[in-house]
């Protein structure tokens, strides 16, 4: 699931759970995809953190 779709069914389960409650299925949904969120998160993070090139790096790369 995308995260874009992700965000939406956690947001629509938020306002639901706001007004009238959750049954037990959508509370174990919610919980499930705010796991799947976290992951998703955590791992565009790291990939981001693993992209970035020191600048001091590639000067000592041209020497």
């Amino acid at each position: 699931m995308a995260m874009g779709q992700l965000i939406t069914r956690i947001n629509e389960l938020s306002r639901k759970h706001k007004t009238v409650g959750l049954t037990e299925e959508e509370l174990a949904e919610r919980d499930e995809l705010r796991k799947k969120y976290l992951e998703n998160f955590r791992n565009n993070f790291r990939q981001q953190l693993d992209n970035i090139e020191w600048v001091e790096d590639q000067e000592d790369k041209k020497q």
